[in-house]
């Protein structure tokens, strides 16, 4: 039975997340499989993985063939690296011990590389939201200027209305007081004749 380590797509459309499985090669796709080792989600950045490394190992010894996906996964997870290396043991090229130290030393190198990508990440996300504090502040600044400048010119308009509602009251009383004065002068007139 040629056995496969693979993919099974789960999750909704367009937001797809996969589990990795080991299963015969004639199942389908998102059929009956013999272990499930992990999961896979690409919709996170980076992408999360979980993957139980034993038994990826194991299934890697027993000969089962991952496709380039799943290679790619268990790539990037060493389980590869840590195959390539207990091989290089059973031939006798360097003792168990060497084996060890030498994957140490690249799981070291390649969570230093992961940590960096988060934290560039992590930075580039940090120093958007501040471009956008800082254009949404010069959006509201502008926006507090062309206020102000309107209300001085409300303001202005009601000082000139008031002003000229105010002479418009000067003369409205003078000339009432122009027609008393007439009019007393008059009635003046008539009380001395």
């Amino acid at each position: 039975m040629p056995v496969k380590i693979r993919l099974a797509r789960h999750g909704r459309k367009r937001y797809a997340y996969y589990h990795i499985v080991v299963a015969d090669s004639r199942a389908p796709r998102d059929g009956k499989y013999i272990e499930r080792i992990g999961s896979y989600n690409p919709n996170t950045n980076p992408a999360t993985i979980e993957l139980n490394f034993d038994k990826a190992l194991t299934w890697l010894g027993k000969g089962a063939q991952p496709t380039e996906t799943a290679r790619a996964i268990l790539s990037y997870q060493g389980v590869l690296m840590k195959k390539h290396l207990l091989e290089g043991v059973k031939k006798g090229a360097f003792d168990e011990a060497e084996a060890e130290r030498r994957f140490q030393k690249w799981m070291e190198e390649k969570e230093a590389k992961i940590q960096a990508k988060k934290d560039q990440l992590s930075s580039e996300s940090e120093q958007e939201r501040k471009a956008r504090l800082e254009q949404e502040a010069k959006i509201n600044s502008e926006r507090a200027e062309a206020l102000a400048k309107k209300n001085a010119e409300l303001a202005a308009e009601a000082d000139a209305e008031e002003k000229e509602e105010s002479a418009e009251a000067e003369e409205a009383t003078e000339e009432k007081s122009k027609e008393n004065n007439e009019s007393e002068a008059g009635s003046e007139e008539t009380k001395s004749e």
